[in-house]
């Protein structure tokens, strides 16, 4: 699981960051607003904890950036002030909870195991993903453009799934390695190539415009 820390408070920051580390978590953390926009715009994480008030950007411009974006990970918004409004605002912003400062870190993780819990249910009742004219039944595994039925095999189908569930972002190849292959290192390989060219050759090749791009210095990006 990876999780998103954006907190410009180094004591609560290490605090919060060894407590998941010490529950599995691989996290990332941006000390200003900006820097971490950029990395929730950037990277895939499962879970993002982002305080209100920072530097450069705040917490609320934040998740109105995200949400806008189309990234739904769950956020839990960090912040002192707790009145009933801002609580509110934070939700009305896109967050799915508030938690109010000081905390007990027993209690952000109960939150944090919430919000994921409710997310994964959600993924797992999809059965059914498109892009453009492409199709894909997940239960089936079926994978069809323009009615043309498509042969994968297994990693070709779970990589396709992951760039789909991910289309129009942005997607690097470390994010590929621990989502489609669940490395949490750099295999030192080709292995991301050989299978994105293999799966253009079966859904771009010999239909008039392709869905996957090649984003330079970044990773793949799929959309119509």
């Amino acid at each position: 699981m990876r999780a998103l820390l954006i907190e410009d408070d180094s004591t609560v920051c290490s605090y919060i960051t060894k407590g998941l580390k010490e529950q599995g978590y691989f996290v990332d953390m941006a000390n200003d607003g900006q820097e971490g926009l950029n990395k929730a715009n950037s990277e895939a994480y499962d879970v993002m904890v982002i305080d209100r008030m920072l530097p450069n950007l705040d917490g609320l411009s934040i998740l109105k950036s995200v949400r806008a974006a189309g990234n739904n990970t769950p956020v839990i918004v960090l912040s002192a002030l707790g009145e009933v409004d801002d609580r509110v605002k934070g939700l009305k912003a896109g967050g799915d909870d508030y938690l109010v400062k000081p905390f007990a870190f027993s209690e952000l993780m109960a939150r944090i195991e919430a919000v994921v819990r409710r997310t994964e249910f959600s993924k797992e009742i999809v059965t059914e993903l498109s892009v453009g004219d492409l199709y894909m039944d997940l239960l089936s595994r079926k994978v069809t453009r323009t009615g043309q039925k498509i042969d994968l095999q297994s990693r070709e189908f779970k990589l396709l799934e992951y760039l789909v569930r991910n289309q129009g972002q942005v997607v690097t190849r470390t994010m590929l390695l621990e989502n489609v292959w669940n490395y949490h290192f750099d295999p030192q390989t080709n292995v991301i190539d050989v299978h994105i060219s293999r799966l253009r050759s079966k859904i771009d090749k010999d239909f008039d415009s392709p869905l996957i791009r090649t984003v330079r210095g970044a990773g793949y990006i799929i959309e119509a």
